[in-house]
């Protein structure tokens, strides 16, 4: 920790001085509630028995499991000693939660009681795991977590020498190319995105944060860790559900929440039947449909904030209020350049569509263990994300959909690559040719159709095919919709001709 060094641990100690006994977290499934200090008295316990252990700066720790208070002490043990945590998707196929563990060899693995029995059968494949925890409640039959805080050292960060430049987390995104890569974040990224939603929602500590989205999506980190860092009150939900969400929306007067689709559409259904009041909830930023950002602003006379950003960007590249320029994601950060380029890396002009590229203390610091990839990403000295978008004469920056070699289906606020679905498909003996792509739907906002054409003879059923994907990769990866027809359109090249794909077959499934 140099004098010019800022990282979460300082923030931490920082929290325990200026909001001591102001409460900090709040666990809903268990009626829990830590302040600032005794948060960072946690913390401090925990560090020195994971040091106790054996961790050390730069090794990785594996959380497999769902929100709750022991994960968000993994965050603040994790900055004490400098190791970096690596959050895993709970709702990945045992196949790619092993593949995202060997691909960055964590030393010890924390797990929830539902998914030690994964972790059990391919624990001969986890090489690089010395140690297993329980994560929550200590429930489950691995090591005690609590033990790890059973001892009477004082912890000391001096000898960690952590700095702001260093991991914090790894966060895998979507296959691209038929393969996760894991994004890695440093202290830095995260406070600076923390700073960002601060200023840019006006957040204070009277704030109240329901906590819904998982601690394994960069908003889902960014957004507990911003609540936390002004002082803040975060409410934590496992699990999202609407009634209860409702109700904690009106008791713990939550005023701030990230929507994905359909959550903001559950939470106002859910208010209007039980005649709930939600009006506490001033500001909601994410994704959603212009009428249910409507319906929400007219219900509680609050802020729907639109933004573009990525798992890259620390979560935010442009943001906005809708009302400021609707179907807009907002205008580019305090702290961030945000440009447009055409394929030779030239800036286009005012109005012109062109690659989204960013350059600032919100890009990332590289994908783990691929110098290729990373030389690809920063060419020219700049993150190219890969979407296209246009700035309007007012500097709103106007998403326009993603570069062909970038394809990518967002069904609720998820990441799905159509080659990683369509690898899949390939794989049923019954299939010869498939195209996978995202359609408008009605609850997830966008969905996944793949189009098949079947080898000469076979018959597949679609409910067949879709359990078949399911089986093999994360169930939010599997098509909602399948259709089987004769020929595939291909392009001059012989190639699948995806834009005629999408123009015939690409309509509104509901």
């Amino acid at each position: 920790m140099g004098l010019y060094d800022f990282t979460f641990y300082d923030l931490i100690n920082r929290n325990a001085v200026s909001f001591k006994e102001r409460t900090a977290w709040y666990e809903v499934d268990d009626d829990r509630t830590l302040t600032f200090i005794e948060y960072k008295n946690a913390v401090d316990r925990l560090a020195q028995g994971l040091k106790n252990s054996g961790i050390q700066r730069g090794d990785r720790l594996g959380v497999l499991g769902k929100n709750s208070l022991e994960f968000f002490l993994m965050y603040g043990a994790a900055a004490a000693v400098g190791a970096i945590v690596l959050p895993i998707n709970w709702r990945l196929s045992a196949e790619e939660v092993v593949f995202n563990l060997n691909d960055c060899e964590p030393a010890a693995l924390f797990v929830d009681e539902e998914y030690q029995g994964l972790i059990k059968e391919n624990k001969s494949k986890l090489q690089s795991v010395k140690s297993l925890y329980n994560l929550k409640a200590d429930a489950g039959n691995f090591a005690a977590f609590k033990a790890l805080s059973d001892h009477d050292e004082e912890f000391s960060a001096e000898d960690s020498a952590v700095s702001a430049d260093d991991g914090l987390v790894i966060i895998h995104t979507a296959a691209v190319a038929g393969r996760p890569r894991g994004a890695l974040l440093s202290h830095g990224n995260i406070l600076f995105s923390n700073m960002h939603l601060i200023y840019l929602f006006g957040a204070a500590p009277q704030d109240v944060h329901l906590n819904i989205l998982p601690l394994f999506h960069i908003a889902g980190l960014v957004m507990a860790t911003s609540t936390f860092h002004c002082g803040a009150l975060n409410v934590n939900m496992s699990k999202f559900e609407a009634p209860k969400a409702v109700a904690l929306i009106e008791s713990r007067n939550a005023s701030v929440m990230f929507d994905f689709p359909p959550i903001l559409s559950s939470v106002l259904e859910e208010a209007e039947k039980s005649g709930s009041d939600i009006s506490s909830l001033r500001a909601v930023l994410g994704l959603d449909s212009p009428e249910m950002i409507e319906k929400y602003q007219n219900l509680s006379n609050g802020n729907f904030y639109c933004m573009y950003g990525q798992t890259e960007t620390s979560c935010l590249a442009t943001l906005g209020r809708f009302n400021d320029r609707p179907g807009s994601a907002g205008k580019t950060i305090e702290l961030a350049e945000v440009r447009l380029m055409d394929d030779q890396q030239r800036f286009v002009a005012q109005g012109e569509i062109g690659e989204i590229v960013m350059k600032g203390p919100m890009v990332f610091m590289g994908y783990w263990n691929l110098p290729r990839d990373n030389e690809r990403a920063f060419r020219g000295g700049w993150h190219h994300t890969g979407d296209l978008g246009r700035f309007d004469d007012d500097g709103f920056l106007w998403f326009e959909g993603r570069k062909a070699e970038k394809e990518l289906i967002k069904p609720g606020g998820e990441n799905v690559y159509p080659a990683e679905v369509e690898k899949v498909i390939l794989e049923h003996p019954a299939v010869e040719k498939v195209v996978v792509f995202g359609v408008p739907d009605p609850k997830w906002g966008e969905g996944i159709k793949a189009l098949c054409q079947l080898k000469s003879g076979e018959l597949l059923e679609a409910d067949a095919l879709i359990r078949f994907v399911g089986q093999r990769i994360a169930s939010y990866k599997k098509p909602q919709y399948v259709e089987f027809v004769e020929e595939i359109p291909v392009a001059q090249d012989g190639s699948c001709d995806r834009e005629k794909v999408k123009e015939v077959y690409g309509g509104s499934q509901a």
